[in-house]
């Protein structure tokens, strides 16, 4: 990997007169591009202009390539192959989801919309000088034509008969003013129990017209045999899943309802109330969950009515797992299966702060879901066991076959009537 005599002697000329961070740059990246060259030679089997029994193909000219470095952005060349492909395992691209974020803090950087986070972001990756908005532009677009063709992707192969519906809250720029905007994220247990995430958007949780838009997207790609949607009981939600999906069933999670019930209550009654209602999830049978519900209802009336009126209202929503398998009901009754995905999603906006706009910020956790959904794809564990899923459609009984006799057997038969 040995530089040449006059290479380093046209290095050494050009330190001469280059002032600290100038020297540093100039050494970072002759280092880069000898490490790339190496690197290209051991591929290609032979180097520049050499012939050698172990060449597997020829270089065809570089392409330049800028990279990010705390010492400023510095260009190297990478050898194009007239056939097969290279690029250093020293710039192997990063993850999506770190060159989602990226973008994020560029643009925010570009558009004068930073925060005092941003900017030590900026700082610390040493780009300032090297930001620009027609870089900005580029890497957005290719990362906006990736998840455009993942959000849009069709869900026809197979039925989802378990559907998760939540959302997570981050701070965007809208019209000028910072506002909070939820990231609504639909996960889905397909028919062979295993998992995938549906669809990610951003806009009002509350609004009626965005959740109906969500989910006819959704049906729209596909989605189909929904057996029972779970989320929290948000008005314009329900009133979304009641259009779209209606005849499915909703389960209230029970995590959000339980803390409705517990703003009801004082703190120091919290814990009694919250163990008397648990007694319902208990249960072993879909009839005795939801006797459980009045038993419990009863016995709460007298000190906390407004409770036994909240459970009595919430009975059929809050039981609705129960028509389900037994082996469904601990995953199926709360969207807890989504709070993973919840906090790494804020795990990752928290970097952030503020977007400048909501591209930005579905452009980013959009990344971060698409990680998510390809680890499920790949991974042998499923959510649910294919044998519990063979449960929710059990199969069709078959026609009786007609009786067979032996020679032995002699059955009456009606006669034949002749014209």
């Amino acid at each position: 990997m040995a530089l040449d005599q006059s290479a380093l002697l046209e290095l050494t000329d050009a330190l001469r007169s280059a002032d600290g961070g100038e020297v540093m740059r100039r050494l970072l990246l002759t280092m880069l591009q000898a490490l790339i060259d190496a690197e290209a030679t051991a591929q290609i089997g032979a180097g520049p202009h050499k012939r050698t029994e172990t060449r597997t193909t020829q270089r065809n000219g570089t392409r330049d390539k800028l990279v990010a470095t705390t010492s400023g952005d510095l260009t190297v060349k990478i050898p194009k192959l007239r056939t097969g492909s290279f690029f250093p395992s020293l710039l192997a691209p990063r993850r999506r989801i770190d060159v989602a974020l990226h973008a994020v803090v560029m643009q925010a950087w570009v558009e004068g919309v930073s925060t005092r986070k941003v900017d030590d972001l900026v700082a610390a990756l040493g780009v300032e000088s090297g930001i620009s908005k027609s870089e900005v532009s580029r890497i957005c677009g290719q990362l906006d034509t990736e998840v455009a063709a993942w959000r849009a992707r069709p869900l026809d192969e197979q039925a989802f008969p378990y559907v998760f519906l939540d959302a997570t809250y981050c701070k965007a720029r809208v019209n000028g003013r910072v506002v909070s905007r939820a990231v609504v994220i639909a996960t889905g247990v397909s028919a062979d129990g295993r998992r995938e995430v549906l669809g990610c958007d951003v806009g009002d949780s509350e609004n009626e017209v965005f959740w109906t838009d969500f989910l006819r997207g959704l049906r729209d790609r596909g989605l189909t045999g929904v057996q029972l949607v779970i989320s929290d009981s948000h008005r314009g939600l329900t009133n979304a899943i009641d259009t779209v999906l209606a005849g499915t069933a909703w389960q209230r999670c029970r995590v959000h309802f339980m803390r409705n019930v517990l703003a009801r209550v004082s703190k120091g009654q919290a814990e009694m109330v919250a163990a008397a209602i648990r007694t319902i999830f208990a249960q072993p049978t879909a009839d005795t969950v939801r006797e459980a519900v009045e038993n419990v209802a009863t016995t709460l009336e007298r000190q906390f009515p407004a409770v036994a009126t909240l459970l009595r209202d919430a009975r059929e929503e809050v039981t609705a797992f129960a028509d389900f398998p037994q082996a469904h009901w601990r995953k199926i009754w709360s969207t807890n299966p989504l709070e993973r995905l919840n906090k790494e999603v804020k795990r990752r906006t928290d970097v952030v702060g503020i977007f400048p706009d909501d591209t930005a910020l579905l452009r980013l956790a959009s990344c971060v879901l698409i990680e998510a959904h390809d680890e499920w794809q790949v991974t042998d564990r499923r959510y649910l066991s294919d044998a519990s899923m063979a449960l929710l459609n059990p199969p069709e009984p078959t026609a009786l076959e007609p009786r067979r006799t032996d020679s032995s057997e002699v059955i009456d038969q009606p006669a034949l009537q002749t014209a």
